[in-house]
């Protein structure tokens, strides 16, 4: 689907743990989620998953929730599996993400995968940079630029 919405906006104190819903959140250029860990002037600067992707996990027994593989940006309805690097997201009236990198490697074995077992992270977090800033929250559309 090309249109979804935003249904969790999550940060968190350290690295590899995982995240708490604040509901919403200032998006930086240069930074990502103002407040979170992950946030820098690097290529991965937001996170995003689906929360049909976390439903899956779900159905597996676990007992997770939108921040559980911390996500900065659960989304819905929003066919996150399609989305190609380079392809610009468009969330809310201003912001606007540039993907840099789906999945990531695991080095180790983080907090989120000695919680729950796994992490789907690795195959299905997709990755942006802050192009264009400003307030994101739940409800926001979240749409392919």
């Amino acid at each position: 689907m090309t249109t979804g919405t935003i249904i969790a906006v999550c940060t968190s104190k350290k690295k590899g743990t995982p995240k708490t819903d604040t509901g919403s959140g200032y998006l930086e250029v240069g930074f990502g989620l103002k407040g979170d860990a992950h946030g820098g002037d690097w290529h991965r600067q937001v996170s995003l998953l689906s929360i049909e992707q976390i439903n899956s996990m779900k159905a597996k027994g676990l007992d997770v929730k939108p921040g559980s593989f911390a996500e900065n940006l659960t989304t819905q309805g929003f066919d996150l599996s399609s989305i190609k690097i380079g392809d610009r997201l468009r969330i809310g009236e201003s912001v606007i993400l540039e993907v840099t990198q789906i999945g990531k490697e695991c080095h180790t074995r983080c907090a989120i995968y000695n919680k729950v077992g796994e992490c789907i992270m690795p195959e299905q977090g997709v990755f942006a940079k802050v192009v264009n800033g400003g307030e994101v929250k739940t409800g926001d559309l979240v749409s392919l630029e």
